[in-house]
């Protein structure tokens, strides 16, 4: 067990500032170790961090679109070369399997360079010579924006935001989750020693931190990734200045599987099972509930089990064999808990899944051994809440327009995906409500940042990924130049 923790700071134009207090971050393999420590930064501080950024903004909203990208591309080039220490952290802190922290990474390194090669193109001013005159569109930043970000994914929930908004010409204060504060501040601040003093700041703090980045009027956007009731509260604060704002909220992600799905398919299988049990189930679109047609239920929960015992190993993240590592934190392993006992309360069967690489850690560590729920009501708690952890019931289903209704009436809708014949999947996909449905496929398996993504309903606003994520960045601003300046139907 590893026992030299890190201190991360807060970083105001340009400087690193040691708070008067700060949070201690345990390891969740191993509750007795912190892993670090942040700063609880206070509302005086976030004000400073926003007044920085918005005095940055008078200049860098006019930088040249070249040097930004030069910028961000050396930071890229830093994190590359940081990725091993980065990593490493990222699962002590965090608890989540070496390669899944390493993933982590390469998909926020793989959006960030998306970002560069394709910002000149979303933000190139158009001009347009027509019968009234002359029009120019020109794509503006926004200004300052403050993104507040979760610990499941910290570093690409992080980046996805950071890299529009620099690359766009805003400037920018983020906070992290306390429960996952440590790699993200390094990755954050790789990337604002690249760019000029107060164009990226970092705060770490408790509430009144988070509402001073949603209510100050300086901050003109904000970029918010977490749970919905927290967003309403931030749709509050934010309404008395009217800020725009890109909201990636909770989801209660289905799966439907038809009855043309191959049940002996072992890949689509073990897709599955990744799809409900990477990152112990902590992602936010994550298959959360599977749907599978009653002609073939008893069949697909027989090689479901299967395929789950082949690929789950639970235990210390550090060990090669590991798919699946502890929980994040207390407070969400009670919460699992509760949502298990719950159904078990109620007549559903509890099965547990894979295998334990690391027993001596069970009982000390934030763990959950992965578990299956059969017969559970399609109302019950763990089908319509967001577990958010190693969990999954299976329902059966009797046909598509039943399928379909249970899918529907949800009041979430951020991903979701079909699973069967091809086209057959994709007609039944067309009727699902959602930001994103995929086929045969789900969760990060079926992710492409080249395309936009976000939830409908509760599960948010706007997008993020893909050229829609970098034009929510900025705003449309129309210069007409008309021929004639007087109108005929108006008397002289």
């Amino acid at each position: 067990m590893e026992n030299n923790p890190i201190t991360v700071h807060a970083i105001i134009n340009g400087e690193k500032v040691v708070a008067e207090k700060n949070s201690p971050r345990e390891n969740p393999t191993h509750p007795d170790e912190i892993v670090g420590y942040a700063p609880l930064n206070t509302k005086e501080d976030a004000v400073r961090a926003i007044e920085a950024a918005y005095d940055a903004f008078k200049s860098w909203a006019w930088s040249d679109v070249d040097d930004r990208i030069a910028r961000m591309q050396r930071a890229i080039q830093k994190i590359k070369d940081a990725t091993p220490e980065i990593a490493h952290l990222l699962s002590r802190e965090h608890g989540k399997a070496l390669y899944d922290s390493q993933g982590e990474i390469a998909i926020s390194l793989m959006w960030m360079e998306f970002a560069c090669e394709h910002v000149k193109k979303v933000i190139a001013p158009q001009e347009k010579e027509h019968e009234n005159g002359r029009t120019i569109i020109t794509f503006d930043p926004i200004g300052v924006v403050s993104a507040i970000t979760p610990w499941n994914y910290p570093i690409s929930l992080s980046t996805i935001k950071i890299a529009p908004a620099l690359l766009t010409g805003n400037t920018m204060v983020v906070k992290p989750s306390p429960f996952a504060p440590l790699a993200v501040s390094l990755v954050i601040e790789i990337i604002a020693n690249e760019f000029p003093p107060g164009v990226l700041n970092l705060v770490h703090g408790e509430s009144e931190v988070g509402v001073e980045l949603t209510a100050n009027p300086k901050v003109a956007k904000i970029a918010f990734t977490g749970g919905t009731k927290t967003a309403k509260s931030i749709m509050k604060a934010a309404s008395d200045t009217i800020k725009k704002m890109t909201l990636e909220l909770g989801g209660n992600d289905a799966a439907i599987v038809l009855e043309d799905f191959d049940v002996n398919d072992e890949r689509a299988l073990r897709r599955m099972v990744i799809s409900n049990f990477l990152t112990a189930g902590q992602i936010c679109m994550i298959a959360k509930r599977v749907y599978v047609h009653r002609s073939i239920y008893d069949a697909f929960v027989e090689k479901y089990i299967e395929a789950a015992n082949k690929w789950i190993r639970v235990g210390d993240p550090f060990h090669p064999d590991v798919t699946v590592g502890p929980v994040n934190n207390k407070n969400q392993v009670q919460y699992v808990k509760s949502l298990v006992e719950d159904a078990r309360s109620k007549g559903a069967k509890v099965i547990e899944l894979g295998k334990i690489i690391s027993p001596e850690l069970m009982d000390n560590g934030y763990f959950l051994q992965p578990t299956l729920v059969l017969g559970a009501d399609p109302h019950d708690p763990i089908v319509v809440e967001e577990q958010f952890g190693p969990t999954v019931p299976i329902l059966p289903f009797d046909d598509e327009e039943q399928v379909i209704e249970l899918h529907n009436e949800s009041i979430y809708g951020l991903t979701s995906s079909v699973w069967g014949e091809e086209e057959h999947a994709i007609k039944v996909a067309r009727r699902i409500e959602a930001g994103t449905t995929m086929i045969n496929t789900a969760a990060v398996q079926g992710l492409d940042v080249r395309f936009p993504f976000g939830g409908v309903k509760q599960s948010g606003v706007g997008r993020e990924y893909g050229e829609e994520g970098l034009k929510s960045y900025v705003e449309t601003h129309v210069i007409n130049i008309p021929k004639t300046l007087e109108l005929p139907y108006i008397p002289e």
